[in-house]
């Protein structure tokens, strides 16, 4: 009978090939699921190309979109905004003659309206436009002033007012505002012509210093140049100091302060500019967005 005699070397050997086996296992989970994150990130990533995007937006959206884009740009660093600010009116016309715009901000419905319904070279990208802001228009002092003015009722106490035209948004809200009112004759489907002049002789001769957009007003009566002016609510945000709000005018006379925002698509704009205008107007309507659209004073649609 022959006896075995264990070497003691079995044992090890089996332990290294035991080892091997699950090296190569461990090896190859860990190379699937590098895969897999490869994929998944491939899918869900975002175009990192630089893109300019140029934003035209209401001259009272001026500040708050400053820290809205300031923000975005830290998580976006590839988008770089070039934004315009000026009345509603005035952009739409900088728009119709063929300024680049990727997004227009307005303050008004009527000038985003008239956009929609075409124009040469360029148009509203279709299911874009988003009522986005309310807003509400006031009538201001500066502070210590001493107006005799104590409501929208008796303006004509004041010996002069800043008032935006007949083109600025907030000029034909309070225009509305005068018709809905019975101070001042006129049509209130078209604020845009009734002039300040029908204005003066329906308050009594008051003086009217007329501004080219609501920043115009804004500055105009906190400095003291005019007695009283109409800005919006969010205009007040930063003037605490120099502003004192005498009424807000109740919507039932100006009509709803809607602000529509939109993306535009020209002739010359790429497919990376497009994409970039439709996600930011998306993030525009997030809760971190409309939180600093709240703190400047503007009322959010939900």
């Amino acid at each position: 009978m022959s006896l075995r005699i264990a070497t003691g070397t079995d044992g090890p050997r089996k332990e290294r090939k035991g080892l091997k086996r699950k090296f190569a296992a461990y090896a190859g989970l860990a190379f699937g699921l590098i895969l897999i994150a490869g994929l998944f990130a491939g899918c869900g990533k975002k175009n990192t190309a630089d893109v300019d995007l140029s934003i035209f937006a209401a001259k009272s959206l001026n500040s708050v979109m400053d820290e809205i884009c300031a923000a975005y740009t830290k998580e976006h660093p590839n988008v770089n905004f070039q934004n315009n600010y000026d009345s509603s009116g005035t952009l739409m016309a900088q728009i119709k003659e063929g300024a680049k715009c990727n997004i227009f901000f307005s303050a008004g419905v009527a000038q985003m309206d008239e956009l929609q319904n075409g124009y040469d070279g360029g148009s509203v990208v279709d299911g874009t436009r988003v009522d986005l802001l309310n807003n509400q228009v006031c009538l201001v002092t500066y502070k210590n002033s001493g107006t005799a003015v104590t409501g929208f009722a008796d303006i004509s106490k004041a010996k002069n007012m800043a008032l935006a035209d007949g083109t600025v948004p907030v000029g034909q809200y309070t225009r509305v505002a005068l018709v809905n009112s019975k101070m001042v004759e006129g049509d209130a489907s078209k604020p845009q012509d009734i002039s300040d002049s029908d204005i003066s002789k329906a308050l009594g001769g008051l003086e009217i210093n007329s501004c080219a957009n609501v920043g115009a007003v804004a500055s105009a009566v906190a400095e003291g140049a005019n007695e009283i002016g109409t800005v919006y609510y969010s205009d007040t945000f930063g003037y605490e100091n120099q502003l004192d709000i005498i009424e807000k005018l109740p919507n039932s006379l100006t009509g709803d302060v809607i602000y529509p925002i939109a993306a535009l698509k020209g002739d010359n704009t790429t497919a990376d500019e497009l994409e970039a205008a439709k996600e930011f107007i998306a993030y525009l309507q997030t809760d971190e967005a409309m939180s600093v659209f709240e703190k400047y004073h503007f009322s959010v649609n939900k």
